[in-house]
């Protein structure tokens, strides 16, 4: 590529000529980038695709000029999924950062983000090279998990701080939404718009361009696409395409459910070892998580079945078969997320599922470090006696093994506090714990 080509290409993406959209501010994540920016480190930015990396970059760059007086011509922001750019390589990507020094001319310290590293083969021997000979502060993203556990644990060993992030938070949707709750007072004068709100968040999910746009079931499935011929097709060569796309429909269809690899490939006519790689490779791809069952003993986890969860709700609703009934499931997905979220900011924070040998069921475990912090139950509808009956009898079972005092029941509209002997249950809507859950830990 001409020397022109690339400047024409990074004007596009850069602060050089003209202010960039930066979009509505994800504060969690830019103070948690905040804080690392200064180390000499690789800073990594991993999470789902279109779950706003690229503005988060964008944010941050922003942020160092406004409020760090860092030049604008300091900051050299690249997207590698730009089509313009041709023959992909680290021979390229060199030739980027020597016209880009030629044609800005920064002085002191120099800020390169590269989004979607992941197009360019070898890309982390390039980073390592350049941030290890003190030339440039390195930002990369990714959407793949593995991308940034293998490839980047053999070559960038101890020299990588990781940032994950997910799609918009319930917090976040009212921040893009403009509505701001700042007390109890906020909470009881919005109900009737947090409740349409959440119903908007768990029927359309939370990628910050499906919340803002138009056409939010269209969108949503070109993210789908996207994620398919992208990140898991053309990432890991895979030949029986029609196969993954049956799994991940399968999958999307059982959110909130236990699920086994041999028994999803018996009934998916598929191997028991390929259901296992390809369900490797959703979740690499943040397409899907899977929750282990808690135990004590790490043998019993691995051989006990797992839940699974999407990333997004609205995708689940949109790709998955879904039903009228569902709404607990998608419930408690939703609760899923918020604490998947909260342990990409606490390194210490686990969560599991808890089961007895009765097969009573506790959908959350919360552990840090060595305590079990807090049980939680998602139950949707308590108007039915024996549903109520059965969440509680688990989850008391659930506290006398783990020494809890307390327990927490997540609901539709049912709110208060049981009394059981020493023990308490509270009840809480899932509009105020999505809320509130951010000062739980």
């Amino acid at each position: 590529m001409s020397k022109n080509e690339i400047v024409k290409i990074l004007e596009d993406w850069n602060f050089w000529t003209k202010d960039l959209n930066t979009g509505v501010p994800r504060e969690l994540y830019l103070d948690e980038l905040d804080k690392i920016m200064p180390s000499e480190q690789i800073k990594v930015i991993t999470g789902a695709r279109r779950s706003g990396k690229s503005y988060l970059m964008r944010q941050m760059a922003k942020r160092l000029m406004d409020e760090k007086g860092v030049n604008k011509s300091n900051i050299l922001i690249v997207n590698f999924e730009d089509p313009r750019f041709s023959g992909l390589s680290t021979k390229l990507l060199q030739h980027i950062f020597d016209v880009y020094l030629e044609h800005q001319m920064p002085q002191g310290k120099i800020y390169v983000f590269l989004d979607e590293v992941q197009e360019i083969p070898q890309w982390e021997k390039w980073v390592r090279t350049v941030q290890e000979l003190g030339k440039a502060n390195i930002v990369v993203s990714g959407s793949n998990a593995k991308l940034l556990s293998g490839e980047l644990a053999t070559v960038l060993t101890g020299r990588h701080l990781d940032t994950t992030v997910l799609p918009l938070s319930f917090r976040e949707l009212l921040s893009f939404k403009e509505l701001e709750i700042k007390n109890s007072a906020d909470l009881i004068r919005n109900d009737i718009k947090l409740k349409s709100l959440l119903g908007e968040f768990t029927r359309f999910g939370s990628f910050p361009l499906v919340v803002l746009g138009e056409g939010k079931e269209k969108i949503l499935l070109s993210y789908y696409d996207d994620v398919v011929s992208k990140d898991l097709i053309k990432r890991y060569k895979i030949r029986k395409t029609e196969e993954i796309k049956i799994l991940i429909k399968f999958y999307l269809s059982n959110i909130s459910s236990p699920v086994t690899f041999s028994s999803s490939g018996k009934f998916l006519r598929m191997s028991a070892q390929s259901v296992e790689r390809f369900s490797s490779y959703l979740e690499a791809s943040y397409l899907l998580f899977f929750l282990k069952r808690f135990s004590f003993k790490v043998k019993e986890q691995e051989k006990s079945p797992r839940k699974v969860y999407a990333v997004d709700t609205g995708l689940a609703n949109t790709v998955g078969f879904q039903f009228s009934g569902n709404l607990g499931k998608l419930a408690e997905n939703l609760v899923f997320l918020e604490l998947k979220r909260k342990t990409y900011f606490d390194q210490f924070l686990e969560i599991y599922y808890w089961k007895s040998l009765a097969q009573e069921e506790v959908d959350f475990v919360v552990k840090k470090g060595a305590k079990i912090k807090e049980l939680i139950q998602v139950c949707w509808d308590l108007q039915n006696v024996n549903t109520k009956k059965r969440e509680t009898k688990a989850l008391l079972k659930a506290m006398n093994e783990f020494k809890l005092k307390k327990g927490l029941i997540i609901t539709e509209d049912y709110e208060g506090e049981e009394d059981y002997e020493e023990k308490k249950i509270q009840y809480v809507t899932l509009r105020k714990w999505l809320l509130g859950s951010k000062a739980l830990y």
